[in-house]
């Protein structure tokens, strides 16, 4: 059973390309912070190992794995469209 992690930061890339544009998902509260490398955050959620989830107001958005145009799997919420706006939206992890 996947553990259940909420994400409420994002690193950036300096890519213009909102497919590519996140380098690692974070969160927690000061003084225990974590971030997670898109690359195996990915892989987490694939094998099952973590269930990645954002709030934003009253809704819950659960973070699922796309493929791009290009064929590059990224990162983006189950309420986005093709790109990752939810996530992009989200502050700079510490």
């Amino acid at each position: 059973m996947a553990t259940r992690v909420e994400v409420n930061c994002i690193n950036r890339t300096d890519r213009h390309d909102p497919y590519e544009r996140i380098n690692a998902i974070g969160g927690g509260f000061p003084g225990h912070q974590w971030t997670h490398p898109h690359e195996l955050a990915i892989r987490w959620i694939e094998d099952g190992t973590f269930e990645y989830y954002m709030e934003k107001g009253m809704y819950e958005f659960r973070l699922i794995v796309a493929i791009s145009h290009y064929g590059h799997k990224y990162l983006k919420t189950s309420a986005d469209g093709d790109q990752p706006d939810n996530l992009l939206s989200l502050p700079e992890c510490p």
